[in-house]
């Protein structure tokens, strides 16, 4: 039933519309099985996942846990059709807007969707460091992508999100560094027959819901045909130690968000801001990193901010 969402109720118009174009395509007679099913009144319901809440006191990695549970519980979309679009260029906030209505639909997601899910659920955790890490493997001739937010909490490094492998989805914050659970993300890929290629790291991501900067979801890119194990391991204990000395030092004032309205002319609110420009100028260089485009401007799909 990819017409109806886990309440039995009809999927809302702008995901409707969505599934609407992939089942055209795929069905030749899809409206009318849309229609047949969406007004079967006997159809069994099924359960909803409730999104997880905390109590203070609750540690941070039961709420890990309990957190990975409720994307377990959205299970995997194995459908062909995305359900939701995902534009890694967009701003959080438009992200996380993205992360209720993934929540409210209660529809089976991938790697990406879960990723910002996670980001979504865990915004309310700060003493906990989450970043995107990408996956390239090569099997059998061909390429496959994969990503899962990392976490780090007290200096442990874990990992969020959803795969068709049990092995290459959640990791207990329980790694001592950033290329334990690397390393073990890599013996997984290789249990699976894969070889992994690439790995792509990004930068923290602000705990601030209403932030209008873009996440930062490639400030490494890791090929391993290039490197040494040993170059290897050093590449992401240096991105580590750039990670903990950007959060030591602050990454400068507070993003704009949507309500603010002073400072219209202050540099560090400017779209073009120098902290967002040595952002990314900061990245190291990588054989196949694009340049990048001083003009691009995050995509606020309709966003008015208010500055």
């Amino acid at each position: 039933p990819f017409f109806v969402n886990r309440g039995g109720l009809p999927v809302d118009e702008p995901t409707w519309e969505r599934m609407w174009r992939h089942v055209g395509r795929i069905h030749p007679e899809g409206e009318r099985v849309a229609q047949r099913i969406r007004g079967a009144a006997d159809l069994p319901k099924i359960p909803i996942p409730s999104v997880p809440t905390f109590q203070p006191s609750t540690p941070i990695p039961e709420r890990l846990e309990a957190v990975q549970r409720y994307i377990r519980e959205l299970q995997y979309n194995h459908t062909g059709t995305q359900f939701f679009e995902i534009k890694k260029s967009r701003p959080l906030t438009g992200l996380m807007d993205l992360a209720k209505e993934m929540t409210k639909e209660a529809l089976p997601i991938k790697c990406l969707e879960a990723v910002i899910l996670g980001i979504y659920l865990t915004n309310n955790m700060t003493t906990l460091d989450r970043f995107p890490i990408s996956f390239k493997t090569h099997f059998s001739g061909n390429y496959f992508r994969h990503i899962v937010l990392g976490v780090n909490f007290g200096g442990r490094y874990g990992a969020l999100g959803i795969s068709r492998r049990e092995e290459l989805m959640y990791k207990a914050p329980v790694f001592r560094t950033l290329s334990e659970l690397i390393f073990d993300f890599e013996e997984a890929y290789r249990r699976c027959w894969h070889t992994l290629k690439k790995v792509k790291l990004g930068h923290c991501v602000s705990h601030d819901p209403h932030s209008v900067e873009q996440i930062e979801w490639k400030h490494s890119i890791l090929d391993l045909d290039k490197l040494t194990r040993e170059d290897f391991r050093k590449e992401l204990e240096r991105h580590a130690r750039d990670m903990r000395l950007k959060i030591g030092k602050g990454t400068g004032p507070p993003s704009p968000t949507k309500d603010r309205k002073k400072d219209v002319s202050s540099p560090q609110r400017g779209q073009a801001s120098p902290h967002r420009r040595n952002s990314r100028g900061d990245r190291r260089p990588s054989s196949e990193k694009k340049p990048a485009d001083s003009k691009a401007m995050p995509d606020l799909n309709g966003y008015q901010i208010r500055v």
